[in-house]
This record gives C-alpha cells, structure tokens and sequence, in this order.
C-alpha cells in the first residue's frame, strides 16, 4: 500500500477517466479497517483504503484510459 496522506475533500482520478471526491475516511464496523467514503457521479461509495491506494502497477491494462500507474492517482484541480 502506497503511503501518500488522503484528506477529505481531495480529487483522485480513477484509471478509467473519472474523478472522485473523498467525502470521508471511516471505519469498517467489523474489521475496523479504515475506509476511504467517496463520491462518484452523485453516489457514495466505500473502499478499503488498502485497495484505494493499491500499489500495483496497471500502467499496462488495456482499460487503462488515462496511462496512469495507480489505480487512483490524486489530481489537483484549479
């Protein structure tokens, strides 16, 4: 797992082109594992932040529209 800092309200773009904002970082109720809250296309979703910030490299994938390494790569947008 990459070891870069989420913060809430950041822009991370997916692989495939589209761009999420992370609305919240909470627990799993079970595990307790921490997970990344965030919104795509107006609907909240949740994932482990073990696979939010994968470290394996999909630069290859054929699907890979964006050519970036990550599954999800933190932009900044002005």
């Amino acid at each position: 797992m990459r070891e870069e800092k989420i913060i809430v309200g950041s822009k991370w773009q997916h692989f495939k082109g589209d761009v999420m904002t992370v609305v919240e970082i909470a627990k799993h109720s079970e595990t307790l594992e921490s997970m990344i809250i965030y919104e795509h296309k107006g609907e909240l979703w949740a994932r482990p932040i073990s696979s939010f910030l994968s470290d394996e490299d999909i630069s290859d994938r054929k699907d890979n529209k964006t050519g970036q390494k990550y599954r999800f790569e933190q932009i900044i947008i002005n």
